[in-house]
């Protein structure tokens, strides 16, 4: 079963352009369709004179006295303003402000995570919301969320400028941080999107060692086996002693 679709309570948009018989002023100042002025002229004088041409009586400024109207092909003109509108919304650069929440007593392996999100954001050139928050007694430390803050905003001088210094609200210390000139001239597909971490800090992984695998042999060479060894002798089996001569008897 399909899903009605919501009642739109909004009224509908209306085109307040008089165009042709919409006009009601008796007289109008008349621009022809090569950009000329024509003079003032009756309004019925005006619409004949756009009849004539197969295009639209337009009023173009309303306020003049007496209004100017403008002989133009309406929907042609319509839609050249609808694509000129189009094409300014697209050259727009819309910036997305992301926010990072902190501790003042944020563990390093937590610190680089947070990190390679605030690097993550600048690079989609998203401005980037820094807040540390305190608890308890920790808002009467505020000089250690402030090295925090100073300490990212330095590890991070190449990519970000600092939009707005720390400043704090109640238990809250936050920081603006801004994508750089440079990144924004960049193609954000060519920035990676996470820092790597350092070989030297805590909690990164090593680095992999790849070794080269030995080259296959060749399909037709037969497989070399080891020679075996030869058998060693045995050992001749002793012979039997003679026996010994009897005593001649007397």
């Amino acid at each position: 079963m399909p899903v009605p679709k919501r009642f739109d309570r909004r009224p509908p948009e209306r085109d307040d352009t008089r165009i042709n018989e919409r006009i009601r002023v008796p007289e109008v100042r008349l621009i022809g369709d090569d950009g000329e002025q024509v003079g003032v002229l009756k309004r019925d004088e005006a619409l004949e004179y756009a009849r004539q041409r197969d295009l639209d009586l337009v009023e173009v400024a309303p306020d003049a006295k007496p209004p100017v109207c403008r002989v133009l092909d309406y929907s042609k003109y319509k839609y050249e303003q609808t694509q000129k509108l189009k094409a300014a919304r697209k050259h727009q650069q819309q910036i997305t402000v992301r926010e990072i929440k902190l501790r003042p007593k944020i563990a390093l392996n937590d610190y680089n995570t947070k990190k390679g999100h605030v690097i993550r954001f600048l690079t989609h050139r998203d401005k980037v919301k820094v807040t540390i928050m305190f608890r308890g007694r920790e808002v009467t430390h505020p000089e250690r969320g402030e090295m925090l803050l100073d300490r990212l905003a330095e590890e991070l001088s190449e990519l970000a400028v600092v939009e707005q210094r720390p400043i704090q609200d109640g238990r809250n210390m936050t920081m603006m941080l801004a994508p750089s000139k440079a990144l924004m001239a960049t193609d954000p597909k060519a920035v990676p999107s996470e820092a790597e971490p350092d070989a030297g800090e805590e909690g990164s992984e090593p680095p992999v060692v790849e070794t080269a695998a030995p080259a296959p042999a060749a399909p037709d060479a037969p497989a070399i086996e080891p020679e075996a060894a030869a058998p060693e002798p045995e050992p001749a089996a002793p012979e039997p002693e003679a026996p010994a001569p009897e005593a001649p008897t007397a």
